[in-house]
């Protein structure tokens, strides 16, 4: 298995580098990190103490463990930390935000070589993984070199859950490495036990993401904000964050419809990759809409839809919202993160492709701090605010059922320090 796993990841590399190359080395101007990825620059372990190597795969992820690690830290200030992430945006994000972190570092692709290099350098005492971080080279050379593997955070999606019912021989190969398994719900822990795994390594311990820490902004600053962009006049402001490919034309559609019914209402389109997205703002100007990019905003300029094609402001733009929309949910990509709006008291909407936070989005539905939206109605409607107070009281629901999802991180460090303590026994 473990031949033809490298095999195809090879072919793959070997396509996937040389578009990779083009787009940050030559379009972003920015490194591969290939030195790390491949092996060959790893860093040291930091002390002879306990040491953790923790991975998350991108900018969720990373965020999700960020008051984890706080807590860890500040529990056991003796045990070090070594960080990996896989894509760059992950890498920055961890660099600014996870300041207890001892090492950050690129993981290693999932070639023997490169794998072994670094469980030879670093030594781990644990490797613990973010929510469905199954890499088989990684999971076996943690084995080979006795380093038990935790899974925080954990889930499986429809998608993962068909897949690994499909090859059950293979995910059993697959699971059986990893020591631990805490999931975010019940039926994660229903799918991983049908497909192989003892419920004895199994517990539901919550979801990390709803403890995530986001910038505090008072009435003034939000206020001021508003201003320094041009939102005057009692003007309503819809977010729709981690917008991908196909799903703007619909918002766009759905939009310029409802500005013909009411022309107090305003758009933020973030895009989950700008890049992603070519010159927006000339396809849509000129359509009845004065389109602009944040990046290329100019204080006092009017516009109907701004583009937010920066990284690191979504949260701050939900703040000054009055509502939010959720991309990768109207194209079956399975949702983004709903809880940042929630966060701030905001009605969340998405559309019927949530597969990635099944269970939460049935939570904030079934609590009436959600709507799901599909048909062109149905998103024209949305930025209508036809009845402002119930939106009012769908935004509250929203904040208290995030507040009623709270522990996660208190659980996780509980179970990390018995399984450490049985470890060391």
């Amino acid at each position: 298995m473990y031949l033809i796993y490298s095999f195809m990841l090879c072919f793959a590399f070997l396509i996937v580098i040389p578009a990779y190359f083009v787009k940050l080395r030559v379009l972003k101007k920015e490194s591969l990190h290939l030195a790390e990825r491949l092996g060959f620059k790893v860093p040291e372990r930091p002390t002879s103490g306990l040491f953790l190597w923790i991975h998350a795969v991108s900018v969720g992820e990373v965020l999700s463990l960020q008051n984890l690690i706080g807590e860890i830290k500040g529990a056991h200030p003796d045990w070090e930390i070594g960080f990996s992430t896989l894509t760059n945006t992950g890498y920055k994000v961890a660099a600014a935000k996870l300041k207890d972190v001892d090492r950050l570092f690129f993981v290693p692709l999932d070639f023997g070589w490169p794998v072994r290099r670094y469980f030879k350098r670093l030594r781990p005492d644990l490797l613990v993984l973010a929510e469905s971080e199954f890499w088989p080279r990684l999971l076996r050379e943690a084995r080979r070199f006795r380093c038990p593997v935790f899974l925080v955070n954990g889930r499986v999606s429809g998608r993962s859950f068909r897949r690994l019912r499909r090859c059950k021989w293979g995910a059993r190969l697959l699971l059986k490495n990893i020591d631990r398994f805490l999931v975010q719900t019940a039926q994660d822990k229903e799918r991983l036990e049908a497909v192989g795994v003892d419920s004895g390594r199994v517990a539901v311990s919550g979801n990390l993401k709803c403890e995530t820490r986001l910038p505090e902004l008072g009435e003034s600053e939000i206020r001021r904000l508003r201003a320094e962009l041009s939102i005057e006049g009692g003007k309503k402001v819809l977010v729709a964050g981690s917008i991908h490919r196909g799903e703007e034309e619909k918002l766009l559609a759905a939009f310029r419809e409802a500005r013909r019914r009411k022309n107090d209402i305003l758009l933020v389109l973030a895009p989950r990759h700008p890049d992603k997205f070519g010159d927006i703002e000339k396809s849509f100007n000129g359509n009845g809409l004065v389109v602009c990019r944040k990046t290329r905003y100019e204080p006092g300029r009017t516009w109907d839809v701004l583009v937010l094609d920066t990284i690191g402001e979504l949260a701050r733009f939900y703040a000054l919202s009055d509502a939010a929309f959720i991309g990768g949910s109207l194209i079956p990509r399975g949702g983004q993160n709903l809880l940042e709006p929630a966060y701030y008291g905001k009605p969340v909407y998405f559309g019927p492709h949530m597969d990635n936070f099944a269970a939460l989005a049935q939570l904030f539905v079934n609590g009436g701090g959600a709507r799901i939206v599909e048909k062109p109605e149905e998103l024209t409607d949305m930025f209508l605010w036809r009845d402002p107070l119930a939106l009012e009281e769908m935004g509250r629901k929203a904040k208290d059922l995030l507040n009623s999802l709270q522990g996660a991180t208190g659980r996780t460090l509980a179970a990390l320090e018995k399984f450490m303590a049985h470890e060391k026994s």
